[in-house]
């Protein structure tokens, strides 16, 4: 037992990338395909995208949406843990980068579960909720624009279940969160959307150090009120 995260050094970090999940052979090709990109870095981990697909798996979600879609890697990895009836909505502004992915989704045959919607991030999700997709989605993946993830996650939140996931990428930003030299604003934005989602009653949430940090966050059903010094007496008195 360790209170501690473990350090993961080259050998550690080798073993987790061979047996931490098992990747279908389309995707492995799409994501060696993306990391000869100049941009690779902006990919999703490998680890990361195991892990959601094992929840959208194991939650029977069935609708799922992406903010972020660059080459479609994290696309993929979920809309193949998607059931035949399910769907991803997944939204990106570069034609280029997501024209790579849709080779790639078609050649796994999930293409149809995958909605791909070209354009501003915020104006597409201005669409959804004209659509009336509030409370619709089981899932939403947030790996976009730092500076805008405030607005994502707030509309995340509208647009899910109750009980439904919102997943934020780059929480970590690689361990710039912690440096207080670093004043940048993506910097800024990233801190302290850490700090408000810690303490938002409306989500149960944890921060794992998966990739460039992973936050999950579950949206409750209910917003419980703030426990006093008196319902905590009588928590203990029963």
């Amino acid at each position: 037992m360790s209170p501690r995260t473990l350090a993961l050094d080259a050998a550690l970090q080798t073993w987790l990338d061979t047996f931490g999940g098992r990747e279908h052979p389309i995707l492995a090709e799409l994501r060696e395909a993306t990391d000869r990109l100049p941009d690779a870095g902006m990919r999703s981990s490998a680890l990361q995208m195991q892990l959601l697909a094992l929840i959208i798996e194991l939650s029977g979600a069935e609708r799922i949406l992406e903010i972020g879609c660059f080459t479609g890697y994290g696309t993929l990895a979920m809309a193949v843990a998607l059931p035949p009836t399910g769907r991803i909505v997944t939204l990106d502004v570069n034609d280029d980068w997501t024209s790579i992915g849709r080779a790639h989704w078609a050649k796994a045959g999930v293409a149809e579960r995958i909605d791909l919607r070209l354009g501003l991030a915020m104006a597409s999700l201005d669409q959804l909720f004209r659509e009336g997709a509030e409370q619709s989605f089981d899932l939403v993946y947030i790996d976009a624009e730092k500076k805008r993830y405030p607005d994502y996650y707030e509309a995340a939140l509208d647009l899910l279940k109750p009980g439904g996931l919102v997943a934020l990428d780059n929480m970590l930003w690689h361990g710039a969160v912690v440096d207080p030299a670093d004043q940048s604003r993506q910097t800024e934005t990233l801190r302290g959307l850490t700090r408000t989602i810690h303490s938002d009653r409306r989500v149960t949430p944890v921060l794992l150090p998966i990739g460039d940090g992973l936050l999950l966050a579950r949206k409750r059903g209910a917003v419980l009120p703030e426990p006093t010094t008196d319902t905590l007496l009588e928590g203990l008195s029963e």
